[in-house]
């Protein structure tokens, strides 16, 4: 599995943070950044929950 995002559409509403703080962190600007491109396995469910809540469907997980 690989995670993507698209900063310009974040709207910074941190459901990513909150659901997958291992692989989603926020900058200083409230936006997403990606801890981990490749998650282990184990965060999958995590992530996946994540890019189906987010609002503005900035996460892509590829795999």
């Amino acid at each position: 599995m690989r995670v993507t995002t698209e900063r310009d559409r974040c709207v910074g509403s941190g459901q990513c943070a909150m659901l997958s703080p291992e692989v989603f962190d926020q900058d200083d600007e409230g936006l997403v950044t990606v801890l981990q491109e490749e998650p282990a396995d184990e965060l999958r469910e995590g992530v996946l929950q994540a890019a189906d809540l987010c609002p503005s469907r900035s996460i892509r997980v590829h795999g």
